[in-house]
């Protein structure tokens, strides 16, 4: 099921508030926060400017969040060195994105931020 417009609307801004609090302004133009939204998943992407000019900015995804439509919880999953997302299990699913913002936010095993 994908999101209503409400949902959507409201997903948005959650996570327009959170890139825009991560990432300090003065700093933009030597790191980015986005997001992408596919379906019900959310992915975070951490993206830097390109070593060599020209160039498009690098890409790393940093974390990625599944609704799951029967109980419409939120999960949290981490990328390993290949890029494959595996469930993350320190926090349980929460039907409030922003709870699993905050697990990413605190990092306590270092795997979203390093």
């Amino acid at each position: 099921m994908a999101f209503t417009d409400v949902e959507r609307t409201q997903l948005e801004g959650t996570l327009q508030a959170y890139c825009e609090r991560r990432i300090p302004l003065g700093v933009r133009d030597q790191i980015r926060l986005e997001y992408r939204i596919r379906g019900e998943t959310v992915t975070l992407i951490e993206r830097r400017p390109p070593r060599r000019e020209p160039g498009e900015w690098t890409a790393s995804v940093v974390a990625q969040f599944r609704r799951d439509p029967a109980t419409r919880q939120w999960r949290l999953y981490c990328a390993d060195r290949n890029s494959r997302w595996h469930l993350y299990e320190e926090i349980r699913p929460a039907r409030d994105l922003r709870v699993l913002l905050s697990e990413v936010d605190r990092d306590p095993t270092g795997i979203f931020w390093g």
